[in-house]
């Protein structure tokens, strides 16, 4: 007789298989589908050109140093964090073997390794700063790659070099002849070495690190020297991206890693990697490698212009982060989910706003373990924490200044000095509103640059020196910065895009967008009326100096005295509690990077009318700076602190410390090394 205990077990088995396999298919759906799609878009090119040997090879070879890039760039999004330091270590190291390797077969060994070398080295610096000193990745590695770019630029400021035909041939050749191209051993040792990583104790840290720090620490895991050896490993991987690249162009260039970042993170969110931590790996990334460099060779057989290529990729790193988290977070419906409830608690008489003439969100939070002083003290004591962190800055820029006095004579005695000061500082000084506006937010604005130089070519091409189009042309162009970053506020409030993928993505599609509208060369140029605002004189100074006043002062009275202000405090210390207190955190930050897109309009069009034109990537250098204002103003970076008046000073600071350099000869490159140290120094300094 059949037992009855046997019947659940029999039945069980099936159940409990097809659990498995829906429990396997939901780990690696990303990959899974940056596979399918793969296929199709490879499909698509064998329909277009025909597929053979010459073709495997001109695949395999285009796509190899983005997907080493993008394993390295996995294993430090995997435990929660993110490395902006990777397109600059490739450039340093392709630099490094184009200006040193010598023709014999030593020095290429050396070389090789001396690339993998490199690349740790600036790992190791980043995992000091991130698990050690516990700072946050995006300023660590964006203070990094701002001082490898400065290294790469003192080494090599132009193209030039060479790389040995042996070392070419080894990467880039055949490892069998007209069978198996050598860069599919590249591809296949990175995946191996990936492989062998994540079945270890600290692959398996990566995961539990990214998906909840702190149980992996109470589980007895070192989460600290996880994190440290994530940023090396990338590093290396880093580093072998470099070596590639070398073999592929034959020469250095300083610049040939920048256009990489936007497409690292791509390729990895197209791969499944989630942009947060915890879910998804490097095989679904050099999937996802292979998946873009396809797609955008799509495009130019089909005679799309190339200028196209950095929207297409900006668009993709969008759809694939939106893609990869629904289902998971779904921000969309649980903000939505969050706003009924919000509406039901107030119109119930719930929620503190309904009760209370006066939100209490709108007024700045208490920081625990401080005090209130009456109202009845004096000014400096109610002020004294604000002025704790605002006059330091100052403090540095009585010293620059003062050292500028000893090096230049009579420099600080010459009205002009200062008028040019000002003057130079103005667009930082506008920058740094909105900059720092999505900072006290939590966030940061990575599309400054092309908002900059596209918001200027559009105005200087429709102005074409005419002051009666400056009337329009103008407001247009700032109505246009303004739209642009509400987009970004959009990306990032209704589909929960982190803002540094948001705005990353929004600076790509608007580089593409400033090319194709100028067809890469930007016309038109400034009326004499902006001429006069940068270069002219009223009231015994530049115009452009009356209007930094004015707006330093609105930026005060708009995030100290205003509803919005509030609103933007509330939202950095908490935004959950900001939310249940009745501030709408989805507008607020709507606004801010509207705000912020705005400021970055006002700059683009006073840069144009400084120089008389505007230029492609006339914004470039303006994003650090941006940030290092901010911070040396004594904003924290993740958010809630920070007022208007330390952030001019940060301005004024680094201004003045960028004039005293420029008077020392000392090359421009110098600067970038500079500022990357000074923000890494103020966030350290200026941190609760």
């Amino acid at each position: 007789m059949t037992s009855l205990a046997a019947i659940p077990v029999r039945a069980a088995a099936p159940a409990s298989r097809s659990g498995a396999w829906r429990s396997a298919l939901a780990r690696h759906r990303g990959a899974l589908i940056a596979l399918a799609v793969f296929a199709i878009l490879l499909t698509t090119v064998v329909l277009i050109s025909g597929f053979n040997y010459f073709q495997f090879s001109f695949i395999s070879s285009g796509g190899a140093a983005l997907a080493l890039a993008s394993v390295g760039q996995t294993v430090v999004v995997l435990t929660g964090g993110f490395d902006l330091s990777a397109g600059a270590v490739v450039s340093l190291v392709n630099v490094v073997l184009g200006t040193g390797m010598g023709p014999g077969l030593g020095s290429q060994v050396l070389f090789g390794l001396a690339a993998l070398g490199i690349g740790a080295v600036v790992g190791a610096f980043n995992g000091v700063f991130v698990a050690y000193v516990r700072m946050q990745p995006i300023v660590v590695t964006l203070s990094t790659m701002f001082i490898v770019q400065g290294v790469t630029l003192l080494i090599s400021d132009k193209p030039g070099g060479s790389i040995a035909p042996e070392f070419v041939s080894a990467f880039t050749g055949d490892a069998i002849p007209g069978i198996l191209p050598a860069p599919v051993l590249v591809v296949a040792a990175a995946a191996a070495l990936w492989l062998l990583v994540k079945a270890t104790r600290f692959g398996i840290g990566l995961y539990a690190v990214g998906s909840d720090e702190g149980a992996a620490f109470a589980s007895g895991l070192d989460t600290r020297f996880v994190t440290f050896r994530a940023y090396v490993l990338a590093g290396l991987f880093y580093g072998a991206a470099g070596a590639f690249v070398s073999a592929q162009t034959g020469s250095a260039d300083p610049l040939v890693g920048n256009a990489m970042l936007l497409q690292i993170f791509t390729a990895v969110a197209l791969g499944g990697t989630l942009l947060g931590g915890g879910r998804g790996g490097a095989i679904g990334s050099i999937i996802g490698a292979y998946t873009l460099m396809i797609a955008v060779n799509i495009l130019l057989a089909l005679d799309v212009p190339a200028f196209y290529a950095s929207v297409a990729e900006g668009t993709l790193l969008i759809l694939a982060v939106v893609g990869g988290s629904f289902g998971r977070h779904a921000p969309l419906a649980n903000a939505l989910r969050l706003g009924l409830l919000t509406v039901k608690a107030r119109r119930d008489g719930t929620l503190a706003s309904s009760r209370r003439p006066h939100r209490p969100a709108l007024v700045l939070p208490p920081v625990a373990g401080r005090s209130h002083p009456p109202a009845a003290s004096g000014w400096l004591v109610r002020h004294r924490e604000a002025l704790k962190y605002t006059l330091p800055a100052y403090a540095g820029l009585v010293l620059v200044l003062g050292a500028t006095q000893a090096l230049n004579g009579n420099a600080m005695t010459n009205p002009g000095f200062f008028n040019a000061l000002v003057v130079l500082s103005s667009f930082l000084a506008i920058l740094a509103l909105g900059q720092g506006t999505a900072i006290l937010t939590g966030g940061l604005d990575l599309s400054l640059p092309w908002m900059i130089s596209l918001v200027g070519i559009v105005v200087a091409g429709l102005v074409s020196g005419s002051d009666q189009a400056a009337l329009w042309a103008v407001p247009l162009g700032l109505c246009l910065g303004a739209a642009l970053g509400a987009v970004n506020g959009i990306g990032i409030v209704l589909f929960g895009l982190p803002p540094i993928v948001m705005t990353l993505a929004m600076n790509g599609i608007l580089q593409g967008a400033a090319l194709v509208y100028s067809g890469g060369t930007p016309s038109g140029f400034a009326s004499p009326g902006m001429r006069w605002v940068m270069t002219g004189q009223l009231l015994g100074a530049t115009p452009v100096v009356w209007g930094v006043a004015a707006f330093a002062l609105a930026a005060t009275l708009l995030l100290g005295r205003t509803v919005f202000g509030r609103r933007v405090y509330a939202v950095g210390n908490s935004p959950l509690a900001a939310r249940f207190s009745g501030v709408g955190v989805g507008g607020t930050l709507i606004g801010v990077y509207a705000l912020s897109g705005f400021c970055a309009a006002l700059v683009g069009v006073l840069l144009a009318s400084f120089s008389g034109q505007a230029s492609l990537g006339m914004g470039d250098e303006y994003l650090l700076p941006s940030i290092a204002a901010v911070v040396v103003g004594g904003s924290l970076i993740t958010g809630g602190r920070g007022r208007y008046p330390g952030m001019l000073g940060g301005v004024l600071l680094l201004t003045a410390l960028s004039t005293l350099l420029a008077g020392t000869m000392l090359p421009h490159a110098v600067r970038d090394i500079i500022f990357g140290l000074v923000v890494l120094g103020a966030v350290l300094a200026l941190r609760d």
